[in-house]
């Protein structure tokens, strides 16, 4: 199996949707900003601080089937070995498109119902060793958060995170009707996203740079459908600056991901290239995390997603 694998090392990764439709409904959970936040904010561009969502020793089902025991882990299929040299961003984005758009949804999340997630730090080994794993849930209309880490209790608080009650924070719900609502072609989401512009644009980037960080934040929703993610990825494929690592990357959680790079300047501390790094199933094509990298490849912030789940209670783990 090794002089196998070696033998087609050179190939890109064939259409997923066509050979293993068994796993499309392996899920992803791309969290950005703290644990205790909502996801919508274009604030983070500016720290040096990320929370990313790499699957670790297991993917859970899909987030986009509801009601009680949703949550089931199940153990992931053995990642290809697989080189990307010669691609570009778009080439690989439009491939993954096609891909993830065959893929099932289940019924979205009621309002009542729970995301929750458990992460550890995608950062240095000692700095996870002190903060330990942490969990979170939040509920789908934004009404309330809550977290835990460690044996501590379960911490609940009241947010209003709908209708811009919060500012730039948006509600699972919220991103979920933007996603489903995109068109299918990358100029059509390009328009519909500048149209509604739910991230206001900086005066001071290009549009393409304010279309990058509107995809992005929508890249990080807790509950992802299938078409929508399609669309962003198509979207994405025609915003320059991207570009794809030419093999597998590993996380801190073990697992080996594709990696696509998108620059964000330098650190106005240290002077040294920053990049975003998305994080891809290289079995589903889904995002399964998010992270800063300097140019010389270290990790500068991120977390990795040990298991997610549609839950009924905050307290519940599916």
């Amino acid at each position: 199996m090794t002089e196998v694998r070696e033998l087609r090392a050179h190939v890109p990764v064939p259409d997923r949707a066509r050979l293993a439709p068994g796993r499309a409904r392996l899920t992803e959970a791309a969290r950005a900003g703290e644990a205790r936040r909502a996801l919508w904010r274009r604030r983070e561009f500016a720290i040096v601080a990320v929370v990313a969502a790499v699957t670790a020793v297991a993917i859970t089902a899909t987030l986009l089937v509801g009601g009680k025991g949703t949550g089931r882990t199940v153990q992931p299929a053995a990642t290809p070995s697989v080189s990307f040299k010669g691609v570009s961003a778009a080439e690989f984005l439009r491939q993954a498109a096609d891909a993830v758009q065959a893929q099932p949804d289940g019924a979205a999340p009621t309002a009542k119902q729970w995301i929750y997630t458990k992460s550890a730090q995608e950062a240095l080994e000692k700095s996870r060793r002190l903060m330990g794993d942490q969990e979170s849930w939040i509920r789908f209309d934004g009404s309330a958060i809550a977290s835990r880490t460690g044996n501590e209790p379960l911490d609940i608080s009241k947010t209003h995170l709908e209708n811009g009650a919060e500012g730039d924070d948006r509600s699972a719900r919220e991103m979920y009707r933007v996603l489903i609502a995109l068109p299918a072609d990358g100029k059509g989401t390009l328009k519909a996203l500048r149209e509604r512009n739910a991230i206001a644009d900086s005066k001071e980037l290009s549009q393409a740079r304010n279309d990058y960080f509107e995809i992005k934040v929508l890249l990080s929703a807790g509950v992802m459908p299938a078409k929508g993610l399609a669309s962003l990825y198509r979207a994405l494929a025609l915003v320059p600056g991207g570009k794809v690592t030419d093999h597998l990357v590993k996380t801190a959680a073990g697992r080996r991901v594709i990696a696509v790079d998108y620059s964000r300047g330098k650190n106005p501390r240290s002077g040294e290239s920053m990049a975003d790094q998305l994080l891809i199933d290289p079995q589903t094509y889904r995002v399964v995390g998010m992270r800063i990298v300097a140019g010389d490849g270290k990790v500068l912030g991120g977390d990795s997603l040990v298991a997610t789940a549609v839950v009924d209670r905050a307290g519940d783990r599916g």
